[in-house]
């Protein structure tokens, strides 16, 4: 159970790490006003947005590298004499 609480903490620690920047970003592109919360939804959702097609990439990018091992174990066990 450590070990989950662990990872879920790593991920909490790198998906705070890439908002700042986004943020950043943001701020200097668009000129928000941070004191509007109409801004901040934007901004979330924007992030949101982001968060969801980055999560899909990497299931996409999982998968790939899964098939490929199955693959390529299959073609070394047919070569094992």
């Amino acid at each position: 159970m450590g070990r989950h609480r662990d990872l879920v903490g790593i991920l909490l620690i790198v998906i705070i790490a890439m908002f700042i920047p986004f943020l950043g970003s943001i701020a200097i592109s668009y000129g928000f006003d941070f004191t509007n919360f109409g801004n901040w939804l934007k901004i979330l959702s924007t992030f949101g947005w982001y968060l969801l097609i980055f999560g899909l990439e990497l299931i996409f990018v999982f998968l790939y590298f899964k098939i490929l091992n199955k693959i390529a174990n299959g073609k070394i066990k047919n070569l094992k004499p």
